[in-house]
């Protein structure tokens, strides 16, 4: 450990997901000296196993919630105040605790935003108790950079017209699509037949090998899962390995950053970890950027109190937490039955690995109470194979607890004789003035305090989730299957995080300046999620991937 603490490193980079990825890929092969700092241990491709009871049913890829817990803090159904950790309630807030983070175990479902999302504020206008803002960069600027991770990164997938299509300056996507599962093509005939168009979504994952990666092999165990074969677009593969073979990257595990410590001058000059046997350190830098997810990333900026900045780092307006997003909208599904279909079709149905991988984006911007706003996204994908989490469910018959042959035989019904087809609503989540990040009373098992993360969405996201489902109706009743559920929730999935040290033109309402370098601490950036002021309608992963490449052309301007 003492090498590290003796050196200078030209960038300091906390944390190792898709925020970070790019920052350390870009900078070591520019020659710079680069050290990342990752809380969890570091899995190799080897150690990836399509096991459902490590992957989803164990706390192996994230923290014990025992020892390190978040606050939840939200309103019930009766209008009480409930603060509860994560530990009681299950609600894990942890996504991915490992070299590469959560970018491992992402489903890689990569829409861009749209250029209307960089101008939300200008395009629709306000919506009360909201803080809808523009963006200080533009779709154009960032469109290289999406178009880089298409390659640098993979993306599989086909390009077709439709009436939202983003402008690109590529014809395609370097990678072909996916194999597809003959759902895809039942999905186009009901799109078809209802008037909405499908479009084929895009997959950060490699339908051909790619360098030292292999292409997909179908395991059928994706979303939630570590690849095996490395065609995942992760951080881990598809850039930190990149810029650990240039001999200027230094990875150190198990350093959970508790404290950026300052010179004085509102300049970063220590970052303090603590290590696996719960001994202290510090190491130096001339940058350093924060990229541990939007939660603990707003953790550690105000875990980092000193004379400077009393509330915070970078905090002295008070805006870090503020302005939290996940991602609104809700989700359903559909069931196909072996008795609408012949042998042949089912068996083609029922073919394990293959992908659905379609979307609508024919509800991106619609109606609403009269008014033309923005919509959403509308993503296609069967219902995760895990046997022990669908045998579960099977449980009950109502309210009725099932056992013995009666349950058996349910669960072989259900496995063999039906499948279901799940769609997930993607729309803005609001910035909102009862959604934010705060430090609880409540300590980890270091003795921190821990993040209490407030949660309470703006009622007009139900209303929206309730249209746009009320609007795919007519695709959804043109396929031949049984409806059977559809949930607009203002329940956060806390696997998409966003917002909390969001970036702007004017330092008093925002933390950071449009190339996300923090308006008062001069030599610090912030690259995860957190700097996105509202989050589009579509999964955030494409959009942190290509900011992150962008600031990093920032950051090799400032290193000598």
């Amino acid at each position: 450990m003492a090498k590290h603490l003796d050196k200078i490193y030209d960038v300091v980079v906390v944390g190792s997901g898709a925020g970070a990825g790019p920052v350390i890929y870009e900078l070591s092969k520019a020659g710079k000296q680069v050290l990342v700092l990752e809380k969890g241990p570091w899995f190799r491709t080897r150690d990836f196993r399509k096991d459902e009871l490590t992957a989803t049913r164990r706390s192996v890829y994230t923290p014990n919630l025992k020892d390190e817990f978040h606050i939840i803090t939200y309103e019930n159904t009766i209008g009480d105040t409930v603060s509860e950790s994560t530990f009681e309630s299950g609600w894990d807030f942890w996504n991915g605790n490992m070299v590469g983070g959560s970018s491992n175990l992402m489903s890689g479902y990569f829409h861009r935003m749209k250029p209307v999302d960089f101008r939300l504020a200008d395009a629709y206008g306000e919506i009360e108790g909201a803080d809808i803002r523009n963006w200080p960069v533009s779709y154009e600027e960032l469109e290289p950079y999406y178009t880089k991770v298409e390659h640098v990164v993979g993306v599989s997938g086909k390009v077709v017209p439709h009436r939202f299509l983003e402008p690109r300056s590529t014809p395609d996507f370097p990678y072909p699509p996916l194999k597809e599962n003959i759902v895809s093509g039942i999905i186009d005939g009901a799109a078809k037949q209802s008037g909405i168009e499908v479009i084929p979504t895009p997959r950060a994952i490699l339908s051909l090998p790619k360098d030292d990666r292999k292409s997909c092999y179908y395991s059928n165990y994706c979303g939630s899962y570590g690849c095996a074969s490395d065609a995942k677009g992760s951080s881990r593969v598809s850039l930190i390995r990149e810029a650990l073979k240039t001999g200027n990257c230094t990875v150190v595990t198990n350093a959970f950053v508790y404290h950026l410590e300052t010179d004085g001058h509102f300049r970063v000059k220590r970052a303090w970890f603590v290590d696996a046997g719960g001994q202290k350190h510090a190491v130096r830098g001339k940058i350093f950027v924060v990229a541990a997810q939007a939660v603990e990333s707003v953790r550690l900026l105000l875990l980092s109190k000193n004379k400077e900045f009393s509330e915070g780092l970078a905090n002295n307006n008070g805006m870090v937490g503020k302005n939290l997003l996940f991602s609104a909208g809700g989700t359903g599904f559909v069931e196909f039955h072996r008795k609408d279909f012949d042998e042949a079709t089912w068996k083609q149905l029922m073919k394990p690995g293959l992908f659905v991988n379609r979307s609508t984006q024919f509800f991106y911007e619609t109606s609403l109470e009269g008014r033309k706003v923005k919509g959403g996204t509308v993503d296609f994908l069967w219902e995760h194979a895990n046997p022990v989490t669908r045998a579960v469910r099977r449980l009950y018959d109502g309210t009725r607890l099932l056992r013995g042959r009666e349950l058996k035989n349910k669960i072989y019904h259900d496995f063999t004789r039906t499948r279901r087809l799940e769609f997930e609503i993607f729309l803005d989540w609001l910035p909102y003035r009862g959604t934010y990040v705060t430090l609880a009373k409540q300590k980890d098992f270091r003795g921190f305090p821990v993040a209490d993360i407030h949660i309470d969405g703006h009622p007009y996201q139900i209303r929206l989730g309730k249209v746009i489902a009320a609007q795919l109706k007519p695709l959804l009743d043109a396929l031949p299957a049984h409806k059977a559920s559809v949930n607009i929730s203002n329940d956060p999935p806390s696997n998409l995080q966003a917002g909390g040290i969001i970036f702007g033109d004017n330092k008093k309402t925002s933390v950071l300046d449009k190339n996300c370098r923090a308006h008062d601490v001069d030599n610090l950036f912030v690259t995860d999620g957190s700097f996105m002021p509202t989050g589009g309608s579509v999964p955030y992963t494409w959009t942190i991937y290509a900011n992150a490449f962008r600031v990093a052309d920032v950051i090799k301007t400032l290193i000598s």
